[in-house]
C-alpha cells in the first residue's frame, strides 16, 4: 500500500540544523581576509549636504577605505522601479527611487551618507563617527495631509509638489447611493506606521574571486534571483558570474524583498574594488530607519446604508505615505483600494488615493502590503453602523455578503496587477457562521462580556472578513533529480524564512516518488542551484513554487515508470513506487532501487 506523506504530521527536515545551531545564517559566514563595513547615516530627516571630510576616518589604523557618493562615479545611480504600473486612465505617477549614498541632500533619517571598510566592525564604526559632514537642515515633510499644501517643503525639488501618485477608481454612481440612503456615516481613520523588526536583521557578505571572475553574495533576501540579475547588470557581469545565496533567514515579512537596498548595491562593488570579501550586518538601531517600513495612511470614508443595515455604497478618499522614495510603485495603496470591498456586495464605490513623498523611511510591502488598511476601514464602518442601527455585528455582515448565485463577481475595479478584480467563486455565509461558532462569539457577548464589564474589565472581541489575493505571479520553477545514491535532490528559486519549506516541499515530492521525506534534499534560494524565480512573498510559496515542485515530481515519476517498465518487462500500470524503489505490484521481489535505476538511465 502506498505510504501517504503530504499533509501528514512528521518530524521536520530542517529542525536538527536549527535546534543544534548548525543552520547557516548570513552572519555565520566567515571568509579568510574578510573586511567589515559600517555606514555613516544621516541624523536629519531632511538636510542639504555640504562638505564631507573623510580624512579623519581614512587616517585611522585598520581602515581600508571610505567612500561617498562622489567616489562611486558612474556606479552611482538610482535603483530600479520594481513594479512599474501600466498606463491607467487618470493615473498620475512620479516615481523616485533610492540611491546608494546620498548626494546633494538627505531625504530621511538614516539615509547613508558614507561607507567605511575596516579590518573589524568595531574599527569601521569608530571611523564612521570621525567623518565630518556639513548639514544645512531643511523643514521636514511628516504630515500626510499637509504634504501637498502650498509652501510645503519639497522632498524631491525637481518635482513641483510632493506627489508620488494619484488614482481614482469608480464603481457605478455613489451619488445614487447617497440619495437612497437612510443613514450616512463618516469617519476619519488614521493608520500609523510600523516596521517588521525580524529576529534576524538584514545582512550581506560579498566576495569577488578575481581569478575565476566570480562574485558570490550571501544575502538576507526573499528574492535572490532578481538580486542576482540586477547586481550582474549594474556591475557589467554575466548573470552566470554572480551567485546569490539566501541561506536560512530569520524572518522576512516583506521588507527583505526590497531591491535594491544601498547595502546590496555597495558591498558587491566594494569587494570587486578591494579584492577582499566584505561583510555588513545591520544592527537593531539601523533596522528602524534603514529597512523599509509600511502602514502610514489616513482615510476619509463614508458609508451609505439602509435602515436595516444594507450597504448601498462606500466612498473612500485616502492619503498614503510613500516615504522618501517609492521603488515599489503603487502596490501598497492599490492593495488598500481594492481590498476594502472584501467579501461584501457593494454596488457603488468611488475610491481615490493620493500617495505623497515624506521625509520618512521608504515604504514597501510588509505583512499584508496595504490590504489590512482597506479591511480596517470597511470593518470599522460596519461595526459603527451596527452600533448606530442597533443591529448585531455578525448579522450586519451576513446581510452584506456576496451570495453564491452572484459569482463570478466583478468588483469593477482593478487589482494590484492592474487586472480586473473578479472573484470566481465563494460561499461566505457558512464560513462566517462557522467562525462565529468556533470562537464562541455568542457566549462571549451574551454572558462573559457583561460579567467582565461588571467587574470593571473592558474586554471585547473583533470580527473581520477578508478575501486574500494569493498565488501572485510571475511563475516559479523547480528541478527534481534522482541521484545514483537513491537520494532525491530538489531545487527551487524561492527563499525560506521559517515556513517549513524543507519539509512541506519534500512531502510533495515524497508523495510522488515513494521515498522517505528525510531522504529528500531541498535547496532554496541559491542561484547556482536554480536559475529563475521571483521570490517568497504574497502567500505564494506553496501555491506557485509548491505546484512547480509537484509538476516536476510528476514528470520524474513518469520517467521512473517508463524506465522501470522496460527494465522489468512489465506494463507501467503494474508498477508502484514504495520505500525508495519501483516494484511490481503484488510481487515485491521484482523491484529496482531508484538509485540503481538512475545509474542505468545514465
Amino acid at each position: 500500500m502506498t505510504t501517504r506523506y503530504f499533509g501528514q504530521p512528521i518530524k521536520r527536515n530542517e529542525d536538527p540544523r536549527l535546534l543544534t545551531g548548525q543552520a547557516l545564517f548570513v552572519d555565520d559566514v566567515h571568509l579568510p581576509g574578510m573586511a567589515h563595513v559600517a555606514f555613516l547615516r544621516s541624523n536629519y530627516a531632511h538636510a542639504r549636504l555640504g562638505k564631507i571630510d573623510t580624512r579623519p576616518a581614512r587616517q585611522m589604523p585598520g581602515v581600508l577605505a571610505v567612500y561617498t557618493a562622489e567616489d562611486l562615479g558612474d556606479y552611482w545611480q538610482p535603483g530600479p522601479l520594481l513594479v512599474p504600473p501600466p498606463p491607467a486612465p487618470g493615473l498620475l505617477f512620479n516615481p523616485r527611487t533610492q540611491v546608494p549614498l546620498a548626494r546633494g541632500k538627505v531625504r530621511h533619517a538614516g539615509e547613508p551618507v558614507a561607507v567605511v571598510v575596516a579590518e573589524s566592525r568595531y574599527l569601521a564604526e569608530d571611523a564612521a563617527e570621525r567623518i565630518l559632514v556639513e548639514y544645512e537642515p531643511l523643514p521636514a515633510v511628516v504630515d500626510l495631509e499637509a504634504a501637498l499644501a502650498p509652501g510645503a517643503a519639497l522632498v524631491h525639488e525637481e518635482l513641483p509638489q510632493n506627489l508620488n501618485a494619484h488614482l481614482v477608481q469608480r464603481k457605478n454612481d455613489y451619488e445614487r447611493a447617497r440619495t437612497a440612503a437612510d443613514r450616512l456615516i463618516q469617519r476619519r481613520f488614521v493608520y500609523d506606521r510600523g516596521t517588521a523588526a525580524a529576529l534576524e536583521n538584514r545582512g550581506i557578505v560579498a566576495s569577488w574571486e578575481g581569478k575565476s571572475e566570480a562574485l558570490t553574495i550571501w544575502d538576507t533576501t526573499q528574492a535572490p534571483i532578481p538580486i542576482r540579475n540586477g547586481i550582474a547588470a549594474m556591475l557589467g557581469l554575466a548573470e552566470k558570474q554572480v551567485r546569490v545565496i539566501a541561506p536560512f533567514i530569520g524572518g522576512g515579512f516583506g521588507p527583505k524583498i526590497m531591491m535594491f537596498y544601498p547595502e546590496e548595491v555597495l558591498l558587491p562593488w566594494i569587494t570587486m574594488r578591494l579584492g577582499r570579501p566584505v561583510k555588513w550586518i545591520e544592527d537593531r538601531q539601523e533596522n528602524f530607519f534603514a529597512t523599509t517600513q509600511e502602514r502610514g495612511q489616513v482615510h476619509h470614508a463614508e458609508v451609505a446604508l439602509t435602515h436595516d443595515g444594507r450597504v448601498l455604497g462606500i466612498h473612500d478618499r485616502f492619503w498614503h505615505d510613500a516615504g522618501a522614495y517609492a521603488p515599489y510603485g503603487l502596490t501598497v495603496p492599490l492593495n488598500s483600494q481594492c481590498t476594502l470591498l472584501g467579501q461584501y456586495d457593494v454596488e457603488h464605490y468611488p475610491s481615490e488615493f493620493t500617495s505623497v513623498y515624506t521625509n520618512k523611511p521608504i515604504v514597501t510591502p510588509y505583512r499584508g502590503a496595504g490590504r489590512q488598511h482597506g479591511v480596517f476601514v470597511m470593518e470599522r464602518l460596519l461595526d459603527i453602523a451596527a452600533g448606530e442601527l442597533g443591529i448585531d455585528r455578525v448579522e450586519i455582515r451576513r446581510r452584506n455578503l456576496i451570495t453564491p448565485d452572484q459569482f463570478p463577481y466583478n468588483n469593477q475595479i482593478i487589482y494590484q496587477d492592474f487586472a480586473p478584480l473578479v472573484y470566481d467563486s465563494g460561499n461566505y455565509a457558512p464560513a462566517l457562521d462557522r467562525a462565529v461558532e468556533l470562537i464562541g462569539y455568542r457566549q462571549f457577548v451574551e454572558q462573559e462580556q457583561p460579567r467582565l464589564r461588571a467587574e470593571g474589565k473592558h474586554m471585547g472581541i473583533g470580527l473581520v472578513t477578508y478575501v486574500e489575493g494569493t498565488g501572485i505571479g510571475p511563475y516559479e520553477g523547480a528541478k527534481v533529480t534522482v541521484e545514483t545514491s537513491g537520494r532525491i535532490s530538489v531545487a527551487t528559486g524561492i527563499g525560506t524564512q521559517g515556513q517549513g519549506h524543507y519539509t512541506s516541499f519534500a512531502q510533495v515530492v515524497a508523495e510522488q516518488l515513494g521515498v522517505r521525506v528525510e531522504n529528500i534534499r531541498l535547496v532554496t534560494g541559491d542561484t547556482a542551484e536554480f536559475y529563475w524565480g521571483a521570490g517568497t512573498f504574497a502567500s505564494r510559496g506553496a501555491v506557485v513554487a509548491g505546484n512547480a515542485i509537484h509538476a516536476a515530481a510528476v514528470k520524474v515519476r513518469q520517467k521512473i515508470l517508463n524506465q522501470a517498465a522496460d527494465e522489468l518487462e512489465v506494463a507501467e500500470e503494474d508498477l508502484e513506487l514504495v520505500d525508495g524503489e519501483v516494484r511490481v505490484k503484488g510481487s515485491p521481489a521484482q523491484a529496482l532501487k531508484l538509485g540503481d535505476l538512475a545509474a542505468r538511465a545514465n
